[in-house]
């Protein structure tokens, strides 16, 4: 299955999941995103909010988008 049914799946259960991602287009539906650097939590809210916030999440958003 791809990763879209496996999401798909999973909110169709209304499960709570944790997800550990590089690619952050993974977590753009998230309720709540936690943005952890070096073991410590640095920000935290939607994919929205954190892209519009200065900040590590916005940083590495701009970097996958170019």
């Amino acid at each position: 299955p791809t990763q879209a049914a496996v999401s798909s799946a999973i909110e169709r259960m209304h499960a709570t999941r944790i997800v550990i991602a590089h690619r952050l287009s993974t977590v753009r539906a998230a309720d709540r995103i936690i943005v952890l650097d070096a073991g410590s939590v640095v920000q935290q809210g939607t994919y929205d909010e954190l892209v519009e916030t200065d900040g590590l999440f916005r940083r590495l958003a701009l970097r996958q988008i170019a």
